[in-house]
């Protein structure tokens, strides 16, 4: 299969290490208005596609992130997919180090899909992924390191007794893959999950092992929906106690565990919070309305109300803490995809904990993004009348990270609702955009915004509505205005927000601004939306930000933090002389794409 074309103009210099945090990087890289939808601290290879985060792993200090990958070109094309490999000391920049995995053996000649990394007591890391077999079967294999003491990990080999677990006769063999990190139970025995259709019901099977080799499996799944649809990429992980912002290695004995699954017909990510047996190595979600809710995927929580699938989450030991990875995929068209030689970012890597009550994750972008931040504005005790906008001047908008808190001091006008609108918060911001005089809001941030005539921005919003005798919140990200491009897909995303404004009288919002994504993070983490952006006017430098009010009262900020960010270097360099990491820097400093 022929590669598509995709042209590199210049490589320069390269001044910061991946290892450290960039210190005296450029904050814009100019070089980038060349392709103004390439990213700047987002994940992406230097070219052609990815979709999911495979393995993450923190070994030997530093950070490995897998990502399935077409080396040939921009598409998912037949789907015959490698693993990329980059690696990384802070989770900002990255550094290229080829493909772990290539489709050439019997059992994954058709493409290596998705898996996990497990680090054995030995301190062996391994890889367990799907492979799609000569006949087109997904059948499970493992991968070894070659030199088990390079730190980089740069070699795989895979063992020709694989695969360690072919397709069972009840179930589907183009629906068997996606096996999650292997955990180790306290009778010695290593377990690891795996998405199926078992007799015709979509499952997640539970395979255990006293050697890593030969897997039996469970007699009950792990979970299985009454839907017939399978869910993709599961991932069961231990959480701390409520409130604690921590995270937990994948055997460790805990109280609560979370169940995620990707579901392929909503396009979207679910999880449940509830308990795991290791006796029966089964999952059952707290409360008895959860319970009878459990079947149906659609009543389970959201990680992200927006744009974003397939996550991946991993046990960070330096910081103790659990760190979530998620596709993002286009949303224009595969002729722009051709054009620019490479489609699909990953999210901004998240830090994910127990809330207080208990029931919920709560999600927050690592703290290592304060390393990007450079020139900073404030705004102290600003109020925004009813139809107001303040524009957030002096920091370049189009690569951004804001923290804005706002204030509601009456909930006298907030409009009512019908419980049945609770159902479905899409429909609702589509009825209710940021365009539409309401009561208390819409307020929040206009983004990526053309200027004084606003003729291309993404609102970023929460709106407040009665519930009989009590007030829910609503947060909103509207893309119809986003982009005047065509064939640009253009939705409207929508979820309520577990807060008590009549107590709290504020809400907060942050969100990240990478040219082409903006990630948002409502009420401390408690709601999150990531949307995929394509505003022409971004090619001329020319983006504004704004905080707007279109409420009937005046809303208060009392304070609003915004900071421009640094461009990361993001596989800039490849592993081909010594260790691989010789110099690294700035993406300004090394390529520019054309």
């Amino acid at each position: 299969m022929a590669a598509f074309p995709f042209a590199i103009s210049a490589v320069a210099v390269i001044l910061c290490s991946v290892l450290l945090p960039p210190s005296s990087c450029s904050p814009i890289c100019a070089a980038r208005t060349q392709d103004h939808v390439r990213t700047a601290f987002h994940f992406q290879p230097a070219k052609n596609w990815q979709n999911d985060p495979n393995g993450p792993v923190y070994f030997n200090g530093m950070y490995h992130l897998f990502y399935q990958y077409n080396p040939h070109g921009a598409l998912w094309d037949v789907g015959n997919l490698s693993w990329g490999h980059t690696v990384s000391g802070d989770l900002v920049n990255w550094a290229d180090l080829g493909n772990a995995l290539d489709p050439t053996a019997p059992f994954d000649a058709n493409g290596c899909a998705s898996g996990s990394v497990t680090v054995l007591p030995d301190g062996n890391p391994v890889i367990l992924y799907s492979g799609i077999d000569a006949a087109r079967r997904q059948v499970q294999n493992i991968a070894i390191p070659k030199n088990p003491r390079d730190p980089l990990l740069r070699e795989w080999t895979k063992p020709s007794y694989n695969p360690v677990v072919p397709v069972p006769a009840d179930v589907s063999p183009d629906n068997f893959r996606d096996p999650t990190t292997a955990w180790l139970g306290r009778d010695g025995l290593w377990r690891f999950a795996v998405s199926a259709v078992a007799g015709g019901v979509g499952s997640t099977l539970v395979y255990r092992s006293a050697d890593f080799l030969r897997w039996e499996r469970r007699a009950a799944p792990l979970h299985a929906s009454r839907d017939a649809v399978m869910a993709e990429c599961p991932d069961l992980f231990p959480v701390a106690s409520p409130g604690v912002p921590e995270g937990l290695d994948a055997s460790a004995a805990a109280a609560r565990h979370v169940l995620k699954v990707s579901m392929p017909d909503t396009l979207q990510d679910y999880y449940a919070v509830g308990r795991y047996d290791e006796e029966t190595d089964t999952f059952t979600p707290d409360g008895e309305e959860d319970a009878r809710e459990f079947g149906d995927y659609r009543r389970w929580r959201r990680i992200d109300h927006g744009h974003l699938y397939a996550s991946k989450t991993f046990f960070d030991a330096r910081r103790s803490r659990r760190v979530l990875w998620a596709w993002v995929n286009e949303s224009d068209s595969e002729t722009d995809d051709v054009a620019r030689g490479w489609s699909g970012l990953q999210s901004f890597p998240r830090a994910l904990w127990l809330d207080a009550g208990g029931r919920q994750l709560v999600q927050w972008p690592v703290e290592e993004i304060e390393t990007l931040r450079r020139k900073h504005k404030a705004m102290v005790g600003t109020e925004v009348e009813a139809g107001g906008l303040r524009e957030v001047e002096g920091v370049e908008s189009s690569q951004a990270d804001v923290d804005v808190a706002f204030e509601v001091t009456s909930l006298e006008r907030a409009e009512g609702l019908d419980p049945s609108r609770l159902m479905d918060p899409d429909a609702l911001c589509a009825e209710k955009g940021a365009s539409v005089r309401g009561g208390v809001g819409p307020f929040g941030l206009l983004v990526m915004a053309s200027g004084d005539d606003l003729r291309e921005h993404t609102a970023v919003f929460f709106r407040v509505f009665r519930l009989l005798h009590e007030y829910t919140v609503l947060m909103c990200t509207d893309l119809t205005r986003s982009s005047t491009k065509t064939g640009v897909y253009k939705p409207i995303h929508g979820g309520f927000v577990n807060v008590d404004i009549e107590k709290d009288k504020s809400i907060s919002l942050r969100t990240l601004i990478d040219r082409s994504i903006v990630e948002s993070f409502g009420a401390g983490g408690r709601t999150c939306m990531t949307a995929r952006v394509y505003p022409d006017h971004v090619a001329r430098c020319s983006s504004h930000m704004y905080v707007f009010n279109n409420g009937s009262d005046a809303v208060k900020v009392p304070k609003l933090e915004a900071w421009e960010l640094a461009t990361a270097s993001v596989n800039a360099i490849a592993a081909e002389e010594g260790d691989g990491l010789a110099a690294s820097g700035d993406m300004c400093k090394s390529t520019a794409y054309y």
